[in-house]
């Protein structure tokens, strides 16, 4: 069951997620227990998402995600009942035992100690289980290794959007600090390593400020998602907010395009963006007509059961997942059934053209909107740009540039 859910969450993947980015991979130990983690976002799709980094994760997953077939097939683990969920102070110890004999006989388990997910603008308080767990597996009297992870999404909710994984700085426990104070140390240490791969800032204002300056960062350079957000926690460069406000003023009233929040424009001439996005569109959205049926029951799904930003990703999944599957199956038998089988071939071609061009074709077609219809913004638009890899550089290098 193992091997089949790694490779069900790794297909997945692929199709939701255009590209995922592991940061810091050379923490992980390719060997030994371990006890991952895991900064807790983007509900339940998190850990679809952190298996892209630890293939072998064990969860410790909530029981009633696993009440029926769907969540069986979604959602392995070790079942927890929590005390809100009508749980016994004897199963949660059953299960601190169960986590502590995984790891005791080498395995990797991933807990998410926040509970629940929220992308907010700052983590939710840290839930003391893993230490318990950490603390029940010292006694035996062997080292345990901690491995942080945070994950920061450009878009949480959007198909095809980029991920990034952050591995932080492994944690050795040891057997021998002293057992009354071990849980409490443990959960202080485990806080300090979750804050340094997570991000957190005063209000959710500041936040979506943060996020689109990070992505404008990464349009052609080499910065980092999370690199950049975390150079600019404590603070935002003041000239490129004073820029970024401007800007926001010339595109008041307009009907401006924006991807991930930023306005984007051409780098070349306009109708070179728009021949791309015409000879890329023609394909793509071919191969989204020949698969509205998933298309459209991930979107309704996602709309209508999803109470917050926080799960729409996850209700898309769910549903729209196994539709697409079988709605794949059946263009593939039906047609070779009847004697038909260039149908299938050509179906198959455009539905990966269509999921491998879409976060490509959604770019150039901001860019040649804008490119087309806001030239005179362009300007203004790329002195922000600058503004902002200025000051990555100045934080990046002071005493270079000071000299």
């Amino acid at each position: 069951m193992m091997s089949f859910h790694s490779l069900f969450h790794g297909f997945i993947r692929r199709l939701y997620y255009s590209r995922i980015t592991i940061s810091g991979a050379e923490h992980i130990p390719s060997e030994g227990p371990l006890l991952a983690l895991c900064l807790h976002r983007n509900g339940a799709v998190d850990g679809f998402v952190y298996r892209a980094a630890i293939p072998r994760l064990t969860y410790l997953v909530r029981a009633k995600l696993r009440r029926g077939l769907i969540g069986k097939l979604f959602f392995p683990g070790v079942e927890v009942v929590r005390a809100e969920d009508g749980g016994s102070r004897a199963g949660i110890r059953n299960m601190i035992q169960d986590c502590a004999a995984l790891l005791g006989a080498g395995g990797r388990l991933a807990i998410l100690p926040e509970g629940t997910s929220d992308l907010g603008p700052h983590h939710l308080p840290f839930r003391r289980g893993a230490s318990w767990i950490a603390d029940r597996y010292l006694q035996n009297g062997a080292p345990l290794t901690v491995l942080p992870l945070g994950i920061h999404y450009e878009c949480p909710w959007a198909f095809r959007s980029r991920v990034e994984i952050v591995v932080g700085q492994a944690i050795t426990l040891s057997p021998d600090a002293a057992g009354g104070a071990r849980p409490r140390e443990c959960h202080r240490r485990f806080t300090e390593a979750l804050e340094a791969v997570g991000i957190n800032v005063p209000d959710e204002t500041t936040q979506d400020l943060l996020q689109t300056f990070a992505y404008a960062a990464t349009l052609g350079t080499a910065h980092g998602y999370f690199d950049t957000l975390k150079a600019m926690e404590k603070e935002l460069p003041p000239d490129a907010v004073s820029a970024w406000r401007k800007l926001e003023a010339a595109m008041h009233g307009k009907r401006m395009l924006r991807h991930q929040g930023v306005p984007l424009f051409p780098l070349r001439a306009p109708l070179a963006y728009v021949t791309l996005t015409l000879l890329l569109g023609i394909p793509v959205l071919a191969g989204a007509a020949l698969n509205l049926f998933p298309i459209a029951v991930a979107w309704y799904c996602g709309r209508r059961f999803s109470d917050a930003r926080n799960v729409i990703a996850l209700w898309r999944i769910l549903t729209g997942v196994p539709a697409f599957i079988l709605w794949a199956l059946g263009w593939m038998i039906l047609p070779l059934a009847c004697g038909y089988g260039w149908i299938t071939l050509i179906y198959m071609a455009l539905t990966y053209i269509a999921i491998a061009g879409w976060y490509r074709l959604k770019k150039l077609a901001v860019a040649s909107w804008n490119g087309l219809f806001f030239s005179k913004t362009r300007n203004e638009a790329i002195a922000w740009h600058r503004l902002i890899l200025n000051q990555l550089e100045r934080r990046e290098r002071p005493h270079e540039l000071d000299t």
